[in-house]
């Protein structure tokens, strides 16, 4: 099952993904009665994908094609699939390639790793601002595979992993590298992270969230990162330095994880952007599998002071 958040009037509501568009979990619940949660961090809070899924593989989805409600393709207007997430958490340099862009080595102990903020969080269409600050110099997107944790829970183990991950999404995570770099253009600093990766706008989220049980194998995942319609980089998660199984399971014994936690797993490749671009996340699978691709515009607030 696919879900999504869209914008109908003024008000974001989660949906069901269908071949035809997208049902809004508020129209199922007063064509059947049903109470499920219509916000989707209120789903992941309260528990209800895995249940809603099962009603979906036994039959939903066929119903679905007779209830009144549907958004048609042509009017879906999608947004983040939350904007309030407790917290985010990215890892940087997970690929040896991306490692070499800023001349540095791909962590081998414990995965490099930073935290967003929820206000950088923007969705599919929105823009993305390349900051008016004078020192923001080069900004690059870096197309990502984001897993979206279920349940609040500490210690799992690497063999428990997908117990606790609710769904996969596509993300578009950007850095200022300009100011990481500074004087130390060859390997930058890390101490400058947290300034770096939370201008606004710096996180693009969704469109879909697909649940696990389309995606039996994480690793056979290919994550792409799509500068102006053209491929910039590509890798297949199996190449990661620190694999999804690590990741969950490392940082739930440090921080653990809360229910809509989102992880950032890492990008192929980082590509520069500038006003007038088209920054993209594809990924794809075997047999046919592609996640919907996230696409953003790049707007620089320095030539459009305008839009700040």
């Amino acid at each position: 099952m696919r879900l999504a958040t869209i914008r109908i009037g003024s008000q974001e509501t989660a949906g069901i993904v269908t071949p035809k568009g997208v049902y809004p979990i508020q129209a199922l619940n007063a064509a059947k009665g049903t109470a499920w949660e219509t916000e989707m961090m209120a789903l992941i809070q309260a528990g209800q994908i895995p249940g809603l899924n099962a009603w979906y593989q036994a039959g939903g989805r066929e119903e679905l094609d007779h209830l009144p409600g549907l958004v048609p393709d042509s009017q879906v207007i999608y947004a983040p699939l939350y904007r309030n997430p407790r917290r985010i958490f990215g890892i940087g340099l997970n690929y040896v390639d991306h490692a070499g862009d800023i001349g540095a080595a791909a962590p081998t102990g414990f995965p490099g790793s930073f935290f967003k903020m929820a206000d950088t969080l923007i969705g599919p269409g929105d823009e993305i601002h390349l900051p008016a600050l004078k020192e923001a110099q080069r900004t690059t997107a870096e197309a990502e595979l984001g897993i979206i944790l279920g349940k609040d829970c500490r210690d799992v183990s690497e063999e428990n992993w997908q117990d606790v991950v609710v769904g996969y999404t596509t993300i578009l995570d950007m850095t200022e590298e300009s100011i990481l770099k500074g004087n130390d253009y060859v390997s930058g600093n890390p101490r400058y992270l947290t300034i770096v990766k939370n201008f606004p706008t710096f996180f693009s989220f969704g469109p879909h969230l697909v649940t696990p049980d389309e995606v039996p194998d994480v690793r056979k995942l290919e994550v792409q990162s799509v500068h102006n319609g053209q491929v910039h980089a590509k890798n297949t998660v199996s190449n990661m330095m620190h694999q999804p199984s690590k990741l969950i399971a490392l940082h739930s014994s440090i921080q653990g994880w809360y229910a809509g936690d989102v992880l950032s797993t890492g990008t192929p490749r980082a590509f520069p952007i500038q006003d007038g671009d088209m920054a993209e996340c594809r990924i794809y699978g075997p047999d046919g599998f592609a996640m919907e691709p996230l696409v953003n515009p790049v707007v620089d607030l320095k030539l459009h002071p305008e839009r700040r």
